[in-house]
């Protein structure tokens, strides 16, 4: 069974850092991308940050660019979210998301962590 498993949230002031992790661990086939997802209090789910496991092609919310850098470690099966420069309407739960086939033959799927708080105080 795969596990995604975040951590880094808290509690920062505006202009401040922080960074996320996220584990994967069970069952993967073929891991094909990694990245991170937010939703805001009365909004959608929007995508923030993705990397390509193989060649670690990257994309970005328009908003976060320049300000969040999102890397892989494929040895770890672990993805980070630097969070530079912050502001109250990055506050969001964050998740993380994996695209992974676990079994040869299977179809690929999207598996989704519990999600980690980032609130950013003005």
């Amino acid at each position: 069974q795969v596990q995604l498993v975040e951590s880094g949230g808290g509690l920062v002031q505006a202009g401040g850092s922080l960074r996320l992790s996220c584990v994967a661990s069970g069952s993967i086939f073929t891991l094909f991308a990694m990245g991170w997802y937010r939703q805001a209090p009365g909004k959608e789910r929007e995508l923030v940050a993705t990397i390509t496991w193989g060649g670690g092609s990257t994309n970005y919310l328009d908003s976060v660019k320049g300000r969040f850098t999102i890397v892989r470690d494929t040895a770890k099966k672990t993805v980070y979210l630097q969070m530079n420069s912050l502001n109250p309407e990055d506050t969001a739960i964050y998740y993380c998301y994996g695209d992974f086939r676990v079994a040869w033959g299977t179809r690929r799927s999207d598996y989704w962590g519990q999600g980690t708080q980032v609130t950013v105080s003005s």
